[in-house]
């Protein structure tokens, strides 16, 4: 145990030169920082990730035909029944559904707009989880009975009704007019995959024909009954499309698993890349204390050889310069955690709404045992040099 002498001792000589002690404290308040930072960082990039595609669904497959050489047909492309063979055909499958979009032009006050008109089958709002802001959604009777009815997407009901409430109100896509009857959003983009765009009109799959001439679906969609069932979905999706088109024609089919896996994996490499560089600005924090105490026990040798000669032992003088490393690490990591904690804090309100800040405490005690160790292990051989001066030759030091 160390005395409270001791400690007493450290804490005059570390205020005897302020400005060494505060240059030795500032290597290892950057290093813990830097430790405290990696974590949050990490936690949540990893955070924002999963919410994203989890926002989209984990469990969701997708597949789309990929037009090959000149002999591709229209029998190759995904159509209606397909959509409707893969629930049936797959137990883990626990909905299903399809999209159709094609480019439109709509007047809008006097000028062309270019939107995308979705037909959509049953199921698609589950699967996609979009959010109706307004309104309501698409039901059974509207899809059966082909009703002219669609839900126009947030951006653009704002441009075509900008002062009015759209619910009730017609627009017309080409050749037919449909009923406004909700306005929806999306709650994630499907990485580069999605069929809704900023101007969308969402209407049933039914009326597609009648402005297509087919029954192709250019997206469809499979959601997993579990997580772990996924990569079986994938599989079965992909059979069940083989199966009903003629060999050699090629789908893509995939899900978001890989990509929550390929992202948790980037994470982690780029958090123990960080984390390295933390581990070395606290080394390098850790030589500058030995560096600065080595220098003060040559400056204080004569006061050394005085405390050995009135009685102080050497494991007294050992304990007395270990004190005052630890001290400047134990600082150190204060100063370090303390902005480590509030730097993210105080950026959060300038981050998009959908990031937030994960913090984990444990990162804070990691850092704090970690800056104490390297007081202790570059401290020792300093104060061990301390100890093991002969009190005779310090008192005869200039």
């Amino acid at each position: 145990m160390i005395a409270p002498g001791i400690s007493l001792e450290a804490v005059r000589a570390l205020r005897a030169s302020k400005l060494r002690s505060l240059l030795s404290t500032l290597g290892v308040a950057i290093g813990s920082a830097c430790v405290v930072l990696v974590v949050t960082i990490s936690l949540s990039a990893r955070s924002y990730i999963t919410g994203l595609v989890e926002a989209v669904g984990s469990n969701l497959v997708y597949a789309q035909f990929v037009p090959g050489d000149r002999t591709s047909s229209l029998s190759d492309y995904t159509t209606f029944g397909d959509v409707e063979t893969i629930k049936p055909s797959i137990p883990q499958v626990i909905n299903a559904a399809g999209s159709r979009g094609i480019p439109k032009d709509m007047t809008v006050g006097g000028e062309e707009l270019s939107i995308t008109l979705l037909g959509v089958t049953e199921g698609y709002q589950e699967i996609r989880r979009l959010v109706v802001l307004r309104g309501r959604y698409l039901d059974p009777d509207d899809m059966e009975t082909h009703s002219k009815v669609c839900l126009l997407s947030e951006e653009l009901a704002k441009r075509i009704f900008p002062a009015d409430d759209p619910i009730g109100r017609t627009v017309r896509v080409g050749e037919l007019s449909f009923t406004v009857i909700g306005v929806f959003r999306e709650r994630g983009a499907t990485f580069g995959e999605s069929d809704v765009q900023r101007y969308t009109v969402l209407v049933p799959y039914s009326l597609m024909p009648y402005y297509t001439g087919d029954d192709v679906v250019t997206m469809l969609y499979a959601q997993a009954d579990r997580a772990e069932d996924v990569p079986l979905v994938t599989r079965g999706v992909a059979e069940v499309l083989r199966s009903r088109h003629r060999t050699g024609v090629v789908y893509n089919v995939q899900n978001l698993a890989s990509l929550l896996d390929a992202a948790r994996k980037i994470s982690l490499a780029l958090s123990v890349v960080l984390l390295v560089i933390g581990f070395i600005t606290l080394t390098i924090g850790g030589v500058n204390i030995m560096n600065i105490m080595l220098v003060t026990v040559k400056e204080r040798t004569h006061e050394i050889g005085l405390r050995r000669a009135v009685g102080a032992r050497r494991a007294d003088i050992r304990s007395q310069f270990l004190m005052e490393a630890v001290m400047i690490s134990g600082i150190g990591a204060f100063a370090g955690i303390l902005a480590g904690v509030i730097i993210p804090v105080a950026v959060e309100p300038f981050l998009p709404g959908n990031l937030a800040v994960r913090s984990a405490w444990l990162s804070v005690l990691v850092a704090f045992g970690v800056c104490c160790a390297v007081g202790i292990a570059f401290g020792y051989l300093p104060a061990d040099v301390a100890a093991k001066l002969e009190p005779a030759e310090a008192l005869r030091h200039e």
